[in-house]
């Protein structure tokens, strides 16, 4: 399986995890010229786009780790251009979460940019 696969194969159990605690998917591998975002879902109306990492091991750091400023500066602006595309107001409830999987273990982070 290459990369692309295994990214897709954990998305897949990361949105059935997400559903599971209340989720309701809305859409998945957002992309526009400023980047990507995994999963957008409502959780008690607020707009929640959800990154997703996959590690099988730690040896180059955990997943949460490897959702670095970087990663987290461009989801932002991802994000901004999904609103605006989609006609969102400035008011809408909104929030990154994170999905990080480290081998089996899965770990929900809601409002991970938050520091």
């Amino acid at each position: 399986m290459n990369k692309r696969e295994v990214g897709s194969r954990y998305e897949e159990k990361a949105a059935a995890f997400l559903e599971q605690r209340g989720y309701r998917i809305i859409e998945r591998s957002y992309r526009c010229r400023r980047g990507e975002i995994d999963i957008i879902a409502l959780e008690d109306g607020c707009l929640c786009f959800i990154e997703v990492k996959y590690r099988f091991s730690a040896e180059f750091g955990t997943a949460l780790e490897a959702v670095n400023l970087q990663k987290q500066h461009t989801i932002a602006m991802t994000a901004r251009r999904y609103l605006q595309q989609h006609g969102y107001s400035d008011q809408t409830p909104c929030r990154f979460d994170v999905v990080a999987i480290d081998g089996d273990q899965f770990e929900l982070v809601r409002n991970a940019f938050e520091g």
